[in-house]
């Protein structure tokens, strides 16, 4: 099962969820993201950058392209006629310098862990949200009778977590009690125990929607009451 996930975890929250709509007209929707991204211009950024820095950088710490020729056996060139093959074979060098520092830097930086640790927060932040939006968009979570859809979002990753309320439930609930399901969900992730952050941030949900959005006598389920788990970047 993705994610370590086992049936009876995906029916824990399932019933968490359903039990949550018991109580409330709104409607909860629950998604698991092992990663929103490859983020493939990581590996690329950080290679063009240490390609056109590293290099340089030998060079003001006294460094001299013609030191790899010697080093290697290659010919040094003394009279002064041959000057401008001097300085094409150093300009030569230089290049094959920067072309394998960006094949090695990009090579390392391609793993997985650390493209994930060099990746910037801002850009994680940015594709978590935007992997949201997706999610609330294309399961109709902006269409639901009274505009009360509430998404609730983990990307496990990017170790970061987007409650999404449609605005019925915006005019309604305040904001900042989002922030409790939010800290509910992250407590099970950091345990490791994504059953129990899922169904501890459900029920919190659910609780605060019946307070602010009552159920109607006709309600109905308007979404699937389960946990969508997304492939794996």
């Amino acid at each position: 099962m993705a994610q370590g996930m086992t049936p009876r975890d995906l029916d824990r929250i399932a019933n968490a969820v359903a039990e949550a709509e018991k109580t409330t007209g709104g409607e909860i929707f629950c998604v698991l993201a092992p990663e929103v991204s490859d983020y493939r211009e990581t590996p690329l950024a950080w290679a063009a950058f240490a390609a056109l820095v590293l290099p340089a950088g030998a060079l003001f710490a006294g460094f001299r392209p013609e030191m790899l020729t010697r080093l290697f056996g290659g010919w040094s060139i003394g009279h002064q006629a041959a000057l401008d093959g001097a300085i094409l074979s150093a300009l030569s060098t230089y290049i094959t310098l920067q072309l394998v520092v960006f094949v090695v830097v990009a090579l390392v930086v391609s793993i997985p862990p650390v493209r994930r640790a060099l990746t910037p927060g801002s850009l994680k932040a940015a594709r978590v949200k935007r992997a949201a939006m997706e999610q609330f968009l294309g399961h109709g979570l902006h269409v639901t009778r009274d505009r009360t859809g509430v998404l609730i979002f983990a990307a496990l990753a990017e170790h970061r977590v987007e409650v999404i309320a449609d605005e019925g439930i915006y005019a309604a609930a305040p904001n900042a009690v989002w922030d409790e399901v939010v800290a509910d969900l992250v407590a099970g992730l950091k345990r490791g125990e994504i059953a129990d952050g899922f169904v501890a941030a459900v029920s919190r949900a659910g609780t605060i929607l019946a307070a602010h959005v009552p159920p109607r006598s006709d309600d109905r389920n308007e979404l699937p009451d389960g946990l969508t788990i997304l492939p794996k970047r």
